[in-house]
């Protein structure tokens, strides 16, 4: 299948049906991992999180796919076990082209995503509803008082602050930690 019949799958919200046909790129992902070290666990997890980049940016308005399926998840494959690996040397980060500048910042703002979620679901069920009335269905603090029962919205403002002060402080060890 060809890649324009794959991007109206994507678009007509077939994403299950365009995501089993880019798994027929599996097998040249699996050879790269393989060629650097990589055991074929490695090339799935790759595989895996090329994929979830993909989707991510497909989500976003000014997304364009400037190449192929193959070319994109290849080079973001590259360069997500080239980040495991940490092999990446200065000469190689300054000859990159601009389209796998996209596809290297792509992948390093996934990862900003999964130490976010991380740092999410480290704090406590409290502060984690606390933060999706606030964010997600945008309730105001006197709202989040009475379902929360707090006494007042000003302790529900101070506590939507400390777990977000809570959550950037999980956030940058874990930043650290995978540094």
């Amino acid at each position: 299948m060809n890649d324009k019949k794959i991007l109206e799958l994507f678009k007509d919200g077939q994403r299950e049906n365009a995501f089993s046909k880019l798994y027929s790129l599996y097998p040249k992902i699996e050879a790269l991992v393989l060629s650097k070290g990589g055991q074929k666990q490695d090339a799935l997890d790759v595989f895996q999180e090329a994929l979830i980049i993909l989707n991510r940016n497909l989500e976003k308005s000014d997304f364009k796919l400037t190449s192929s399926f193959y070319t994109y998840l290849y080079s973001v494959s590259r360069f997500i076990w080239k980040d495991t690996q940490k092999k990446f040397s200065k000469e190689e980060l300054r000859n990159l082209n601009d389209t796998e500048v996209e596809y290297f910042n792509s992948v390093l703002e996934e990862k900003k995503y999964q130490l976010a979620e991380h740092a999410f679901l480290e704090l406590g069920e409290r502060c984690q509803q606390l933060l999706q009335l606030f964010y997600n269905k945008a309730m105001s603090f006197k709202e989040i008082a009475k379902v929360m029962q707090f006494k007042s919205e000003k302790i529900a403002k101070n506590q939507k602050y400390k777990c977000l002060t809570k959550a950037k402080d999980i956030y940058q060890t874990s930043k650290t930690v995978q540094s």
